[in-house]
């Protein structure tokens, strides 16, 4: 028997590493110590490290560890990784209908000792769930009893094959402990804990963030520099080559900024406040389509949405802006000064125009990847950043030129 500290410990170094480092762990450890963390870990870790296992090593563990265990554990991999499949457990507690109460409270005291329990499940000769067992009922009613008459039967259940997204949204209002697995006929197939299912959609809402620059969602805070910097360094060489493009634009307009210098001042305001716009899209876009309210058919909403507040938030700050840039010109006591209003009207329009452009970039951009089959949150601000400057700044050299005339 594994000390308990010990075993709390194993559980938790696992959960912190990447699957694949978690694999390797469990590849020259004891079977006794593998499956006793394997168990005491979130049911979608335990899937995700023995999927990185070897052929050799997971058939060893599969095949020391309990039956039911290692049945649920090959049934699990039948199904996507980011469905409820992946996060059952082996049902326990089946009962019949005809069983009396006596016979059942029996039963129960003997599987308590070997599982923790929170609700019995009674089922028909084809394993359909046709009820649930509160143990407060059980202990209250009279013994000689058949289950049909104790149990509820106004029945929810979640199917294996559900996205993590739409489980979650569809428990959130009842706050069971455990909630049971049905396939389409109705066969009790596996029992998914709330703990699991929330603690599941938590991983996964914490890789965006860093899939969004760049950090590939397996990286942990233990992963070795090595493994890190593979994971890490191509994406920043994309970023280079995409900060090419927007240094291009620039370039285009070096005769502009050699003769209106202070147009050089205001391209990182520009940039900044159309980069802003467009993260502030993104974010909402990839919370609609995590949660799922990003329905088929409403994109078009979306984009008018992100459109309109592009504009007035473009002409709002425009016009601080605008003040900003009329002020400096004013105070350089030169050709500039002559120009000062047509710089400021300048600045408000090419930030509206970026603003309008970003926000439809922060929405158009993860539907395309999602379009693609790509994940929507892969390094979509790489994209968005690249796309925002070269429309803020070349907006704004662009209209500088037309409406100053440099030659």
């Amino acid at each position: 028997m594994i000390p308990e500290e010990e075993s709390h410990n194993l559980a938790t170094e696992l959960s912190q590493r990447a699957p694949h480092e978690a694999a390797e762990m469990l590849d020259v450890m004891e079977d006794a110590k593998a499956l006793d963390a394997l168990e005491a870990i979130n049911p979608l870790v335990a899937q995700q490290i023995l999927r990185e296992l070897d052929d050799r090593r997971r058939s060893e563990l599969i095949a020391a560890a309990p039956v039911e265990k290692a049945r649920q554990w090959i049934r699990n991999q039948e199904y996507p990784e980011d469905s409820v499949g992946w996060l059952m457990e082996p049902p326990v507690a089946v009962f019949r209908p005809k069983m009396t109460v006596r016979e059942t409270v029996e039963a129960m005291r003997k599987l308590t000792k070997k599982a923790f329990i929170t609700y019995g499940y009674v089922t028909d000769e084809q394993n359909k769930l046709i009820g649930v067992l509160v143990f407060r009922d059980l202990m209250l009613a009279s013994p000689d009893l058949p289950l049909s008459e104790v149990m509820y039967q106004n029945l929810f259940w979640l199917e294996p094959t559900m996205a993590l997204t739409d489980a979650m949204k569809s428990t959130l209002n009842r706050h069971f402990p455990v909630y049971p697995v049905c396939d389409a006929e109705r066969r009790l197939v596996g029992l998914v804990r709330g703990q699991s299912l929330f603690e599941a959609r938590a991983i996964e809402l914490s890789a965006q963030p860093g899939t969004m620059v760049g950090v590939n969602e397996e990286e942990r805070l233990a992963t070795s520099v090595k493994r890190s910097l593979f994971m890490r360094h191509p994406w920043l060489q994309f970023n280079l080559i995409t900060a090419f493009l927007a240094a291009g634009v620039v370039a285009f307009f070096q005769g502009t900024l050699d003769k209106i210098v202070i147009l050089a001042t205001f391209l990182p305001v520009l940039a900044g406040q159309s980069g802003n716009t467009g993260c502030q899209a993104l974010a909402v876009c990839l919370r609609g389509l995590t949660l799922g309210d990003l329905k088929s058919g409403s994109e078009r909403k979306i984009v008018f949405k992100e459109a309109i507040l592009g504009l007035l938030n473009g002409v709002l700050v425009g016009i601080v802006a605008a003040i900003g840039m009329y002020i400096y010109a004013k105070m350089q006591h030169n050709d500039h000064s002559d120009h000062a209003l047509v710089l400021a009207f300048t600045v408000v329009a090419a930030m509206t125009l970026s603003c309008i452009v970003s926000g439809i970039a922060g929405v158009l951009i993860p539907l395309a990847l999602r379009k693609l089959g790509f994940d929507p949150a892969t390094a979509s601000s790489i994209f968005l950043t690249t796309a925002t400057d070269c429309v803020s700044m070349g907006t704004f050299l662009a209209l500088a030129t037309w409406f100053l005339h440099p030659h």
